[in-house]
């Protein structure tokens, strides 16, 4: 599957997702409907809430990672935000399964999970894939919907689907912002102080194109570590006291469990907010 569409390719992990396939001798295409800061790769401008646009964009591809999206509630209006998503979802995964495309690769969210955490909590930390799905948002509500769409075009078409479950992207630059987290548990509770790099974000893409998978399934995509310099148990105790830490968790690892990425795809994190913060001792 060499000939691959990048959905989004323009973004913040579409760039590093384009320049890692690019780097392991994958043919790109980035299929947006705004030009990359960083045009390494072939370009299609596309609005994916078209359908017909959508399959000439894929015709030619034998995979797509699909990152296009509204990546964030409160961008816009909630009805439009769901409803870009949606249509631009089903137009991939429908366009794909059509031309018999070998697999697709997509951007879910960590949101399915119940972040913000203001209404419901987690079960326990670190959280995995077994939790109950809790959308809190339109944003939220279009990943979830999505990840049902993957299953049945998977059971339709017999093609693998690989749902990330994104966490919050980041990209050296912004690991600046981290000092300002410390001080205070409560500004970064929302994903369990969560964060993951774009380049990391690339690797699980990649390794999404290749792994031996035949089903429609979802995995947790985060740092190895989460973005505070205190301890897990301490953050628990004051922002979670009901919140149980599962299993032997160190100090500072994610509790966003990424361990079945790891098993079923691979996935090995390389990147941390602790290699780019001077402040930090």
């Amino acid at each position: 599957m060499k000939n691959v569409v990048v959905t989004g390719g323009s973004g913040k992990a579409g760039r590093a997702v384009v320049r890692d396939l690019m780097a392991h001798g994958y043919n790109v295409l980035n299929v947006d409907v705004a030009t990359s800061r960083d045009p390494i790769s072939r370009f299609l401008k596309t609005d994916l809430t078209d359908y017909g646009q959508t399959v000439e964009a894929l015709a030619k591809a034998e995979a797509v990672v699909h990152l296009a999206a509204i990546p964030a509630p409160e961008m816009l209006p909630d009805e439009l935000t769901f409803r870009i998503n949606m249509s631009s979802t089903y137009n991939v995964f429908s366009a794909a399964t059509t031309l018999g495309l070998k697999r697709v690769v997509w951007a879910s969210s960590e949101t399915t999970l119940g972040l913000p955490f203001d209404k419901e909590q987690p079960d326990g930390a670190p959280i995995d894939e077994t939790q109950t799905l809790l959308p809190q948002s339109s944003y939220a509500l279009s990943k979830v919907l999505g990840e049902e769409m993957a299953r049945q075009f998977n059971r339709w078409s017999g093609a693998p689907f690989v749902g990330l479950r994104i966490s919050n992207i980041m990209e050296p630059d912004d690991y600046q912002k981290f000092p300002t987290y410390w001080d205070d548990a409560k500004i970064r509770k929302w994903n369990l102080w969560g964060y993951v790099d774009a380049r990391d974000v690339a690797q699980a893409c990649r390794l999404g194109l290749e792994a031996n998978v035949t089903n429609a399934d979802h995995y947790i995509i985060a740092a190895a570590d989460t973005c505070m310099t205190r301890p897990n148990n301490e953050l628990l105790a004051e922002v979670f006291p009901n919140v149980p830490l599962r299993g032997d968790v160190g100090e500072n690892t994610t509790l966003l469990n990424i361990d079945k990425a790891k098993k079923v795809l691979g996935y090995a994190p390389q990147y941390s907010w602790r290699e780019y913060v001077k402040a930090f001792v």
